[in-house]
């Protein structure tokens, strides 16, 4: 091979014989972190690039793996070598020697580089363990962070194990249910149900009772998991995971934790006047990253050890200040045989004031990430725009392309994959409609309630929610509809990565939107061609804790009032005991800047001064005919209208109704299909004579650009009408025959 002249950094690879072979990477440019430089890497444009060079690196790091993988191996009768494909058994020897601060300042010093010493790898199909103890809408925001890191760098199946609340779980569950990625397995376990275990410690921290949750990990996970590695949420990987699992054959003794020194000066105690700290050995050990054998602490017996030297130390201290580190700490200094100390690098703090800046040299040096201030982001660091440029990396990558296959190591079947997989073979690629059958079976990665969301549904059973649908483009709506509507919300969002970090930019700097705690925004991944818009619907729809939903759309208006008056209609109307859809009529107005009627006087005024319109009068007038639009008029009580060919009123129904389609994406019978299957299931449609909602003008979307001028579109859409069609007849019989012979020229 011939090596670059830039490729400046080596790793020493041992096979039977002492080798030292050129590491192919290229290194990322020293400048953030080099003192003469002026300039740090900012600004969103650079994102991408740190990306590509951080994929350069992994792969690099892949082919020379494959390269140094063919020579002979340590025989396997050697007694430092068991392999498990469990992934608890494996024992190897650390990448790492030696333990202490010095050795660790010695490798930051020398770019973490080794003399010639036996260095082995995690065996490549060996599962690792990592728990994290998740709570709340930000903290599952952040782990996903966590998880980007760590899947972009690994090589290894991983099992996460995830302590949370009833909020947590429900989001990670949903997020990794759809997420899909291979060999990653996923556990939780409630929070609720140890609560009582630490609840008894007071706790000054900002985590609350959840930063106690790790001293009781013994307990919690399985009893035949051996070893895992326990992370905080606030944590960013620079390197694989598989190099931190492997130093826990460097434990020795009764070593049962792996931990970094704590890099700030919290436990000498010389903070403020009058700062007492909870005992420590020396300055003490960051809980941000740790090792923990179980099997071995389960011997020892630590929950007895950790209780007993709680109650001791509470009774002079009181509360604890850092949560379970505090006790970690005061159970150490009386018991300093149980650490391994771990090189700095392996936990570099960004908090205010640390020590950090001694764990490092070069890009090359950093592994681990911490952002262990409660400012996070925000930290006085000086190399902070660079970390938070790495940080954003993440943030902002495409969690689809972490969905790659690990070659070579035979996994558990995934029977949802395997059915999407089949299902998709058994679609005929030459079919010109093949693009819009794949989307139908698209899985979407998502993540529901992305911000903080906070309500209980009314208990007279008439609370409805509002459900729409979005993409960026549309963004500008959301503060209007908030004013308009005051009754909880449930919004799907369709946005790439980097546009949901923008959207959260949006929302947290909006007065109106943070002021709401009922609405909930639920982001669905961007992934295929299509603008997925019943998906979209049905997602929205799937997370209403309301009895009833009001299904509209972003870009319209609801009437002030609207809320309360689609609940007095659940009473009037009878809702708990009939199968309705109420109709609320649709208008449409060409101004960007409305006068909004406050009343059906106000309204039908304007509909004759030509302010207002029927919506689409102009281009689609089926669609909304059926209304009536003249007998509403004059309405003073709610009247029942028939459906016909093309109906597709904006309606509340029910919570049980039926899902949209999701064979129609993009533009054009997506809503039209749901109203038809509404009509199918004999729901009643009866419009409100006082309810109304406008359209507010927008630029045209590019899926109804993309129908209006493209012909196979149009053509994909008649033949998926067409086949809904006679699904529908299959499905609902003679009575659904109808649907069929309509004159439908849409």
């Amino acid at each position: 091979h011939s090596f670059s002249s830039s490729f400046s950094e080596y790793l020493c690879v041992v096979n039977l014989n002492c080798l030292c072979v050129f590491h192919l990477v290229k290194p990322l440019p020293l400048s953030p972190l080099d003192p003469q430089s002026s300039v740090l890497i900012g600004a969103a444009a650079e994102h991408q690039d740190l990306a590509l060079r951080l994929r350069d690196v992994e792969e690099h790091n892949h082919a020379l793996r494959r390269e140094i993988s063919l020579p002979p191996r340590v025989p396997t009768h050697s007694s430092h070598h068991s392999n498990s494909r469990q992934g608890n058994q494996l024992h190897t020897h650390s990448t790492e020697e030696g333990t202490g601060d010095s050795e660790a300042n010695k490798g930051a010093a020398s770019g973490n580089s080794s003399d010639c010493v036996p260095q082995p790898v995690v065996n490549k199909c060996e599962t690792i363990h990592i728990a994290i103890v998740c709570a709340g809408y930000n903290a599952s925001r952040d782990v996903v962070t966590l998880v980007k890191s760590v899947l972009f760098h690994r090589r290894n199946p991983l099992h996460f194990h995830f302590i949370t609340d009833s909020i947590a779980r429900k989001i990670l569950a949903d997020l990794f249910h759809t997420w899909m990625v291979p060999a990653v397995h996923v556990n939780f376990y409630d929070a609720d149900e140890l609560k009582s275990e630490v609840s008894w410690i007071p706790n000054k921290h900002y985590s609350g009772i959840y930063g106690l949750m790790k001293l009781v990990l013994t307990k919690t996970l399985p009893s035949d998991l051996q070893k895992v590695i326990v992370l905080d949420t606030d944590i960013t990987f620079a390197t694989d995971i598989a190099e931190l699992w492997v130093v826990f054959h460097k434990f020795k003794g009764q070593q049962v934790l792996g931990l970094v020194e704590n890099q700030s000066d919290w436990y000498l105690g010389n903070l403020w006047k009058n700062h007492r700290p909870w005992p420590a050995l020396g300055r003490g050990f960051n809980t941000g990253v740790i090792l923990l054998l179980l099997d071995r602490l389960r011997k020892l017996k630590w929950e007895q050890m950790w209780r007993l030297t709680a109650e001791r130390e509470l009774m002079s201290m009181l509360s604890t200040s850092l949560a379970d580190q505090d006790i970690f700490n005061a159970v150490i200094k009386q018991n300093p045989f149980l650490v391994h100390q771990l090189p700095c690098f392996w936990n570099v703090q960004l908090s205010d004031h640390t020590r950090s800046e001694k764990c490092y040299k070069d890009v090359s040096d950093l592994k681990v990430i911490h952002w262990n201030s409660p400012k996070k982001l925000r930290v006085k660091n000086k190399h902070v725009e660079f970390f938070r440029n790495l940080y954003l990396t993440f943030l902002e990558y495409d969690g689809n392309l972490l969905r790659r296959e690990l070659f070579g190591c035979p996994s558990e079947t995934d029977h949802n994959s395997e059915n999407l997989q089949k299902t998709l073979s058994e679609l005929d690629e030459d079919d010109p409609c093949y693009e819009f059958r794949r989307e139908r079976f698209t899985v979407h990665r998502t993540h529901v309630y992305f911000l903080h969301y906070e309500y209980e549904p009314a208990l007279d059973n008439t609370d409805v929610t509002l459900v729409a649908q979005l993409s960026m483009d549309r963004l500008q709506m959301l503060e209007a509809i908030c004013k308009h509507w005051e009754g909880p919300i449930s919004l799907a969002l369709y946005l790439s990565d980097a546009e949901a970090q923008q959207f959260l930019r949006y929302a947290q700097g909006s007065e109106v939107l943070m002021s709401r705690s009922n609405v909930g925004y639920h982001i669905v991944y961007k992934e295929g061609q299509f603008y997925p818009v019943n998906l979209l619907r049905n997602v929205a729809m799937g997370q209403v804790n309301t009895p009833y939903m009001f299904l509209s759309d972003i870009d319209f208006l609801p009437m002030y009032g609207l809320y309360e008056y689609l609940r007095k209609s659940v009473v009037q109307l009878d809702m708990g005991n009939t199968k309705k859809a109420l109709v609320v009529p649709a208008f449409e107005t060409l101004r960007y800047r409305l006068s909004f009627p406050k009343s059906k006087a106000e309204l039908l005024s304007q509909l004759d001064m030509g302010t207002l319109f029927t919506f689409r009068y102009h281009v689609w007038t089926k669609g909304h005919a059926p209304t009536d639009f003249a007998k509403w008029r004059t309405a003073t009580t709610p009247y029942r209208v028939q459906w016909e060919a093309d109906f597709e009123p904006y309606v509340m129904v029910r919570r049980e109704s039926p899902e949209y389609d999701r064979r129609f994406v993009g533009f054009g019978w997506n809503k039209v299909a749901h109203i038809m299957e509404l009509d199918a299931q004999e729901y009643e449609f009866v419009v409100l004579p006082n309810a109304y909602m406008i359209h507010m003008p927008h630029a045209p979307s590019f899926d109804i650009t993309k129908f209006r001028s493209n012909k196979q579109y149009r053509a994909c859409l008649k033949t998926l009408k067409e086949e809904f069609q006679q699904n529908m007849s299959r499905r609902y019989g003679f009575a659904a025959l109808k649907y069929m012979t309509v004159d439908n020229n849409s």
